[in-house]
């Protein structure tokens, strides 16, 4: 006689919560627990304007919702083939905690209270879930089951790496299709499989070009190498992202790429070569305090607070500004843009609230985003808004977010193949060698 499925029991960190507040509803069939230390760890974020602090809110809505007027008492039903959701009450510190921990800290006590489900249920798989790696491992050094949120996690990064194919030995007679207007060179002939608005660099014997596929008309068109508002991109890769950037049936673009090799700079030139089809450009980035310390840590107003983060995507402006002298009818009509809040650099947080129709909506560092935030911003997008993410999946602030969780590479995996969407991963840096070198080997 077969054995009946053993459900599992998943107990939440807050961090989970924070990071997801559908989280609840990503565990199939097993159930869920909501240690009541979590829901005190909330109350410190329901209040503010960051996306946490929106999730935070969310979740508390969501579990009055399963709630109503019932007690938590034995769990309630989350819905059809899903678990049931309880709260578990604190408790005490077992004897084998007292002698490892000298505090009774929140995780602690999630630790505290996951020990007691084991105990509890012996006969089912109790295992906490975390985005905190160290929280996991003290809970790993206890004999408790650990793992990270895994729902949103992408496995194959590697193939995100590698959007930009280079095909050797092209005949030449193909490549030169790309050079007549009155000829279209297809796919088949190249005995390809692309997907929607992937880019290739074709060679051959005595010619090569640049080439982008469009899913439309199953054709290659060629790339040509033009500048955007006195930036000219100095390499293949950067051809392409501006390319992307300018072409209007791609409303979605996201630039991947290390520090110095232009992702934020094109998108920013792109935008404004093309300010006359929008009502607005927006420039935002998220703000993650470094060590840990929230902004209002930092001495001063709420400008001289944010000054430090934003000041980075001035510094791009400022680029892009002195390709021109002051007295320039462009270098004014900058000014001019800033002045009647045509153009805007501001923190993310700030931009809730706006509405987002016919904008030109860059966001930088999105690797400090999770997949939910990124969803959030996108999904409130009006009729001829453009956005455009830019960030460096190897260089992440946010202590929750990995090369694989983050909401840039969620991005660019869910979104391959979409005909409104384009995705190119920069290798090259420009700033300088020293900045290469240290790019490269620090």
């Amino acid at each position: 006689m077969a054995k009946s499925k053993v459900n599992k029991i998943f107990v939440l960190d807050t961090n989970v919560i924070l990071h997801d507040f559908h989280c609840i509803y990503k565990f199939q069939e097993n159930d869920i627990v909501i240690p009541i230390v979590a829901l005190e760890e909330l109350d410190h974020f329901k209040k503010g304007n960051e996306m946490i602090n929106y999730h935070a809110r969310e979740f508390v809505r969501e579990l009055d919702k399963i709630a109503g007027d019932k007690l938590f008492n034995g769990g309630l039903p989350l819905g059809k083939n899903l678990g049931k959701l309880r709260i578990e009450t604190g408790k005490p510190m077992p004897p084998e905690m007292k002698e490892s921990f000298s505090e009774f800290t929140p995780d602690h006590r999630i630790l505290a209270i996951t020990m007691y489900l084991m105990k509890q249920h012996p006969d089912r798989p109790v295992i906490l879930v975390s985005k905190d790696i160290n929280l996991r491992m003290k809970a790993k050094s206890l004999g408790i089951f650990a793992q990270d949120y895994l729902n949103d996690k992408v496995e194959d990064i590697d193939s995100l790496k590698k959007e930009i194919e280079i095909i050797e030995k092209v005949d030449d007679s193909l490549i030169q299709k790309l050079y007549n207007p009155e000829i279209r060179l297809t796919a088949k002939d190249l005995k390809l499989k692309p997907y929607a608005n992937q880019y290739f660099i074709l060679k051959g014997n005595k010619s090569s070009a640049l080439a982008h596929y469009d899913k439309a008309s199953d054709t290659l068109d060629r790339v040509e190498k033009v500048k955007a508002y006195g930036i000219e991109p100095r390499n293949a890769e950067q051809t392409f992202a501006l390319d992307a950037l300018l072409r209007p049936e791609i409303q979605l673009v996201a630039l991947t790429g290390k520090a110095g090799t232009g992702k934020t700079l094109l998108a920013l030139a792109a935008a404004l070569q093309q300010e006359d089809q929008f009502d607005q450009i927006l420039l935002a980035r998220p703000i993650v305090a470094l060590s840990n310390k929230d902004i209002g840590f930092l001495p001063g107003d709420v400008d001289e607070k944010i000054g430090p983060y934003m000041q980075p995507l001035f510094d791009n402006l400022g680029v892009i500004k002195n390709r021109f002298k002051p007295t320039s009818k462009d270098y004014m009509h900058i000014e001019e843009m800033q002045r009647t809040d045509k153009l805007i650099i501001t923190p993310l947080a700030y931009i809730r609230g706006r509405s987002l129709s016919n904008v030109f909506f860059i966001v930088d560092e999105a690797q400090n985003l999770t997949p939910h935030e990124i969803k959030t911003i996108i999904t409130r997008a009006g009729e001829g808004t453009k956005f455009v993410f830019t960030g460096d999946i190897h260089q992440i602030d946010h202590p929750y977010l990995d090369m694989k969780s983050n909401g840039l590479t969620y991005l660019s995996d869910k979104m391959h193949g979409q005909e409104i969407f384009a995705h190119i991963n920069l290798v090259k840096g420009e700033r300088s060698y020293l900045a290469e070198l240290a790019s490269d080997l620090l």
